[in-house]
């Protein structure tokens, strides 16, 4: 079991918003792959930071930029005045772990070389961004998030709060039930914006998944993440959900949960297209 307690991990379903052919037709241009090389070398860089000594138009770079967001290799997130740039693996794992699977292993190991760098990129900087389009309205995506039993139908966890923003947020996972003055809910604007800090990690939580107390007091030693959800309506009907999780130098934290983020938004995504058993909001 690899170290990502805080959010269940199940296999990614087939039937990713993002195509195969993009994927490889973005990687096919030298001068995308450039870029994906900045970015993995320092992500959440700046349109302008990108230009700069690349010997490329900024109109040029724009368009690649765009090619490579639209076939899902990069996500973007606009702050202030600037937009910055994230890798984002989840294209990239598609590749490697689905359509290479059935080929050469030695191949695809070496590529899986790859996905681990792709993966762990994020540990340049603060913050992990990723983002997935999904069929349903803002306000059930609004619910996939904030509905305690719907919480628990794709996560395991039940998310408890008034959601009154300096309100405490209780997390329900198994036995544990963990709460905390600090734990506690940042923004909310619904169905738009929602933040909250992360949860306590208490030897509660750790039994829960089968962590030892080690692990418990290496994550209590580092400071309070905080996750920021974004949704917003695209031109075709979908929701574009961005999850920006803030760490700072909580780098074990970091670690468990920006592996289990990709795997967790693909679960919320299936069960909203797909399920239709899943609780829904009240209208």
């Amino acid at each position: 079991m690899q170290p990502n307690g805080c959010l269940l991990c199940i296999v990614q379903p087939d039937g990713c918003i993002f195509e195969m052919n993009d994927v490889f037709k973005a990687l096919a241009d030298p001068t995308r792959r450039r870029l994906l090389d900045r970015l993995r070398d320092r992500n959440g860089l700046t349109l302008q930071e990108l230009c700069d000594g690349i010997g490329i138009a900024r109109q040029s770079v724009t368009k690649h930029l765009a090619v490579l967001e639209s076939a899902g290799l990069i996500a973007s997130r606009r702050s202030g005045r600037e937009r910055h740039h994230y890798l984002n693996a989840a294209a990239i794992n598609d590749v490697v772990g689905r359509w290479l699977s059935g080929y050469d292993r030695h191949r695809a190991d070496a590529l899986s070389d790859l996905r681990h760098v792709l993966e762990n990129t994020m540990a340049n900087d603060p913050s992990f961004v990723y983002t997935t389009y999904i069929h349903a309205s803002p306000a059930v995506v609004w619910a996939g998030l904030t509905d305690a039993a719907f919480t628990k139908s794709y996560w395991g966890v039940e998310l408890l709060s008034d959601w009154t923003p300096g309100s405490e947020l209780t997390w329900r996972e198994g036995d544990a039930t963990i709460s905390d003055p600090e734990q506690v809910v940042l923004e909310c604007d619904p169905p738009r914006r929602l933040a909250y800090t992360w949860h306590t990690f208490n030897m509660d939580w750790a039994a829960t998944h089968g962590f030892d107390q080690e692990l418990v007091d290496r994550l209590a030693a580092e400071p309070r993440s905080r996750v920021r959800f974004e949704i917003d309506e695209t031109d075709d009907g979908q929701v574009k959900l961005t999850v920006i999780h803030t760490f700072g130098t909580a780098d074990t934290v970091r670690e468990m949960c920006t592996q289990g983020w990709p795997r967790l938004l693909a679960d919320l995504k299936t069960l909203l297209e797909t399920d239709s058993s899943a609780p829904m909001p009240q209208t």
